[in-house]
C-alpha cells in the first residue's frame, strides 16, 4: 500500500532544488500551496470530503460539513445538522468539493485581469 499517493509532497526551495520535507516554519514560505494551507484559507465553509477506505467495510464515503481545521495529516469538519465532529485522516482523502467560491492564494500566479 502506497501511503504517498500519488507522490510525496515536494517543496521547491527559493535557491533551487527540491525536497520531500517542508521547511520547519511554514509561515515563512509563501511558495507552499499544500492542501492544508488551501483549506486554512477556507475555514468555516461547507465542504464535501470524498474518502476511500481500501479493503474495509466502509469502502468509499462522503463527509459533508463545516470546515473547522486542517493540518498536515488531518481535516476536522462538523456536521451542521447533528453537531457531530469528524477528524478525517488525509491518507484516505480522494478530493474535496466546496459549496461556494474557494479562497486561494498562490504568490507566483499571474495577476487576475
Amino acid at each position: 500500500m502506497n501511503y504517498y499517493y500519488p507522490y510525496p509532497p515536494m517543496y521547491q526551495y527559493p535557491t533551487g532544488g527540491y525536497s520531500p520535507f517542508q521547511p520547519q516554519n511554514v509561515a515563512d514560505t509563501d511558495e507552499s500551496s499544500y492542501i492544508e494551507n488551501i483549506l486554512r484559507l477556507n475555514l468555516g465553509k461547507i465542504i464535501s470530503v470524498y474518502m476511500n477506505f481500501e479493503d474495509s467495510q466502509w469502502g468509499s464515503k462522503i463527509f459533508k460539513g463545516k470546515l473547522e481545521a486542517a493540518g498536515k495529516d488531518h481535516i476536522i469538519i462538523s456536521d451542521t445538522s447533528t453537531g457531530m465532529r469528524y477528524l478525517l485522516l488525509t491518507i484516505y482523502l480522494n478530493y474535496i468539493t466546496f459549496d461556494e467560491e474557494v479562497n486561494y492564494y498562490y504568490p507566483y500566479q499571474a495577476p487576475q485581469k
